[in-house]
């Protein structure tokens, strides 16, 4: 049973829709409050997935929680026609959408407002699907894996970017220090939300990593299940297919 972890304590809504007004708050700030916390290494993460993704010469891809777009931007390098990016923060899409606006790719990537766990896409859509530093936020994470598996193509690619806890010394320190001082501290100094970054933070720390998600997704159905930690592990990015 995974430890549920809320952004409000006291509020009596539900973690979507939580999840929903955190990001509509913070979605001015989140980009470079981002690259402070993670020293701009969330960067180079990104496009470790977009080789995977790119390796298997996709058509059609889908950027779950897609946030402020970065990834689906990142993901235009690939030989994909369509690029949908969807999230339950329409503040975060409006951001993305001018990114991309800036970046002349209107054409390829559509922003789509959704829910990750109930997605309005018919089943074996794409040929591959990716979630950076999202699928901690889903309400339940076993329903939005299957809905996940159901729209993804048979022999299509699933790429998570999340973060992870080190075991090894002095960066299973480190990374505690970092995010139980460093990544609550910004958030509650630079931040319209003071208590968003200590949410992520917390997430992160309950949140099943490395064989733990793996056995999950393979519960799921998902099938070639890998993971490959990043940076000393405080990241791992995790493959899977589908059968």
């Amino acid at each position: 049973m995974l430890k549920k972890v809320n952004p409000y304590k006291d509020s009596s809504l539900g973690k979507k829709e939580q999840v929903t007004k955190m990001f509509d708050t913070i979605s001015g700030e989140y980009d470079g409050l981002n690259r402070v916390i993670s020293f701009g290494i969330d960067i180079k993460w990104r496009k470790k997935v977009v080789e995977i993704v790119k390796a298997t010469n996709p058509e059609t891809v889908l950027d779950i929680a897609t946030g402020t777009g970065d990834l689906a931007i990142n993901l235009a390098e690939t030989s994909a026609t369509k690029i949908i990016g969807l999230d339950i923060s329409s503040g975060m899409l409006e951001v993305g959408k001018t990114k991309i606006a800036t970046k002349n790719l209107d054409h390829k990537i559509e922003m789509i407002i959704g829910d990750s766990e109930n997605m309005p896409f018919d089943d074996n859509t794409f040929d591959a699907i990716t979630v950076a530093f999202g699928v901690r936020n889903f309400e339940t994470l076993e329903k939005g894996l299957k809905d996940i598996l159901r729209v993804l193509k048979p022999g299509g690619t699933f790429v998570i970017l999340e973060t992870s806890v080190p075991t090894k010394f002095p960066f299973k320190q480190g990374y505690k220090f970092h995010s139980k001082v460093v990544l609550p501290t910004v958030g509650r100094l630079f931040s319209k939300d003071k208590t968003a970054y200590k949410y992520l933070s917390d997430s992160a720390s309950v949140f099943p990593y490395g064989e733990a998600l793996n056995n999950i997704l393979r519960n799921i159905g998902f099938i070639n299940v890998k993971d490959l930690p990043q940076t000393f592990g405080v990241a791992t990015i995790y493959t899977a297919s589908k059968q």
